[in-house]
């Protein structure tokens, strides 16, 4: 009977006119807040027809609220408009010395511009095409060049006290593979005690294992592992009784600082490449008056801005924010200068937003304010661009990838949206564009700031608007 009586009600809500639908809540919508008891000014909805500009749904549309990680959807918009979707970032390898017979007697230095994707796999293709010069070994040390941003000072611990976490780390110009190391936990096979593992291998990372491996399912917090570090984050312990029925579990966490993260996987994979290498690290400026030995290109901004959405990646945000201020404004790149770069620009595209606050680009603040309406704006102009099939692409797409991989999958919902989620304790947030089994293409902004939304409240009040408005 409960079925029977949603069927009805969406059935009325469908033959209602159009200007009766932008004043009130679904019921659907008012269902899922009633059912959690979560008051309905806690949320604000924006919905828009794409294909005739009416408003079809606005709900509170016009309070400020923290849109958590989709706020990603302004700096992506920002920079494939200022920088273009072709565009890409150097990593420049320079030999400080004479190399003969393939060895470098001298230093080897890296010079670094914000490549936001510079992961392992990126960083062994670079050293490979340094390889192929003919250079198997370095006499000197490794130089660094980080100098393209200025960080100035970054507490890791701030926003959530958590400093290991891979979201927390600080963008930097010379950044590879998020400064983040894949621990590996698994039983060894006389099922006494528990290997840790690490990717990528840092010769300057140590493991002090001080897990005892317990009888029983893989389940808990953390799989019952307590994760600590020394100051310099060069010695992790990891600590506590780790399930035997666990057949292997993974965890990632940030190691070292930037520049001894660069020195442990140069070192790394150097060697494991051929090369020989015993020397140490320093920080340099590269000199002007030396051409690279190699120029190592990004991806497009394309590519790199569908790993920033679809998959909610904060340091690759904050390196896109920083690579705007140094673009537009000279280096090195801050993030008080990209903040500038994207409040000129809103100006410059007619977008005034009435009750606006940014922060660092990725959304991991409890500072930033966005109204929907301006959000649904801001979606609006994003769809005229010809860029517009790059920007839309490198959104989740419900119930098959990124964020949503997990998300309205068996349901007539999966593959109808692309849609950039956000989360955060006590905030809830889903924008993007929908299109409806009748064709019709939406805008679609839901904010909703309220205790413990986060815990999936917030996921059942937007899919009862989603499937409400796909049968619209």
């Amino acid at each position: 009977m409960r079925i029977n009586r949603y069927l009805i009600s969406l059935l009325l809500l469908c033959l209602l006119p159009q200007a009766a639908m932008t004043s009130d809540l679904p019921l659907p919508v008012q269902s899922a807040l009633n059912h959690r008891k979560l008051p309905h000014d806690s949320l604000s909805m924006y919905v828009r027809d794409l294909d005739s500009g009416e408003t079809v749904l606005q709900w509170q549309d016009n309070v400020p609220r923290n849109p958590g990680s989709t706020i990603k959807l302004l700096t992506t918009l920002v920079a494939l408009d200022v920088l273009g979707s072709t565009y890409r970032w150097n990593t420049n390898i320079y030999a400080l010395g004479e190399v003969e017979n393939g060895v470098l007697n001298g230093d080897l230095l890296i010079e670094g511009h914000g490549d936001p994707f510079l992961v392992t796999e990126r960083v062994w293709q670079l050293l490979r095409r340094v390889r192929q010069t003919g250079l198997r070994k370095i006499n000197g040390d490794l130089l660094i060049d980080d100098s393209y941003f200025d960080i100035l000072n970054h507490d890791p611990a701030a926003f959530d006290r958590q400093p290991l976490r891979s979201y927390n780390v600080a963008p930097n110009a010379l950044l590879m593979n998020y400064k983040t190391v894949r621990y590996w936990f698994e039983p060894d096979h006389d099922g006494k005690a528990v290997h840790v593992w690490l990717d990528p291998p840092l010769e300057n990372l140590s493991v002090d294992n001080r897990l005892s491996l317990v009888a029983g399912a893989c389940r808990g917090f953390q799989r019952g592992i307590t994760v600590s570090a020394n100051e310099a984050i060069n010695k992790m312990t990891f600590s506590g009784r780790f399930p035997a029925g666990c057949k292997r579990y993974a965890m990632s966490r940030s190691a070292l600082s930037h520049n001894d993260f660069v020195y442990g996987l140069f070192t790394s994979l150097w060697r494991e490449s051929g090369g020989e290498f015993n020397g140490g690290w320093k920080s340099q400026i590269a000199p002007e008056d030396v051409e690279p030995l190699i120029s190592f290109r990004s991806l497009p901004l394309a590519d790199i801005i569908t790993r920033v959405n679809k998959h909610s990646n904060n340091v690759m945000a904050r390196q896109l924010l920083y690579t705007l201020s140094a673009e537009v404004l000279g280096e090195p790149g801050t993030e008080a200068g990209g903040r500038k770069v994207v409040g000129e620009w809103l100006g410059d595209k007619g977008l005034e937003f009435s009750e606006f606050a940014f922060d660092n680009g990725a959304g991991l603040s409890r500072d930033v304010r966005m109204t929907a309406r301006d959000f649904g704006a801001m979606l609006h102009f994003a769809w005229r661009q010809p860029y517009m099939p790059e920007y839309v692409s490198s959104l989740s797409l419900s119930g098959l990838d990124g964020t949503l991989s997990n998300r309205m999958d068996d349901s007539p919902l999966e593959g109808s949206a692309h849609l950039k989620t956000g989360t955060l304790d006590d905030v809830s947030a889903i924008a993007g564009y929908l299109q409806a089994k009748s064709g019709r293409r939406f805008i679609v902004v839901v904010l909703q700031n309220e205790k413990d939304i986060h815990r999936g409240y917030g996921e059942e009040v937007q899919e009862s608007l989603l499937r409400w408005l796909y049968e619209q």
